[in-house]
């Protein structure tokens, strides 16, 4: 019965580390530091909104978005409208797939990426519960997340994103609009983040 319960509290601790935050609820405020040496603060964006992508370019999901060219183009999009568009890379500096702030400088050069902060310690990602990449978040002007879960709605690391319903950008136009995004959540795809 001891081990049982012994289980159960690890298994707890685990959930409550990877505890998702709840749409309609105020986003987990978080400080991080892009490979450029800027710091962002989910605070001072207050008043606009914010999209958080979850990502790592070993994944054939993400290299698929951005290889296709959908993703930057959503980024540059959305920026042109004065969305803030945040990448969060919370591979651990343990796992292959970590990328130096030099290796991330030339990746996002040649990919064209919004800013990209070094999580490798998993605190962001954490925080808000983020499992796969991509696993996208849209935080309203308020600071409220709008939107979480999936990019769109192919889930597949072949052929053209952008044939595909976005929900990303479908969420962004409903804040934009006054209106709250239908849906709020979906599940997201893609690689496991490697925490």
């Amino acid at each position: 019965m001891m081990k049982i319960l012994a289980s159960l509290a690890v298994v707890g601790l685990a959930v409550n580390a990877f505890a998702a935050v709840q749409s309609g609820k105020p986003a987990p405020d978080f400080t991080g530091v892009d490979i450029h040496g800027k710091t962002h603060k989910l605070a001072d964006y207050k008043g606009k909104i914010v999209v958080l992508e979850a990502m790592n370019m070993d994944c054939p999901y993400v290299k698929n978005h951005y290889k296709s060219g959908a993703m930057p183009e959503l980024q540059a999009e959305l920026a042109k409208q004065g969305v803030v568009w945040l990448v969060v890379n919370s591979t651990s500096r343990s796992n292959p797939s970590y990328r130096t702030p030099e290796k991330a400088k030339q990746e996002a050069s040649q990919t064209k990426a919004a800013a990209w902060i070094d999580d490798n310690s998993g605190q962001i990602g954490k925080a808000y519960g983020m499992r796969t990449t991509p696993h996208m978040f849209v935080i309203d002007p308020q600071g409220v997340l709008a939107y979480q879960g999936a990019i769109d709605d192919k889930a597949s690391a072949q052929g053209d994103p952008r044939q595909a319903r976005n929900y990303v950008r479908e969420a962004v136009q409903k804040i934009k609009a006054g209106e709250k995004p239908n849906p709020v959540e979906t599940k997201p795809y893609g690689c496991g983040v490697k925490y």
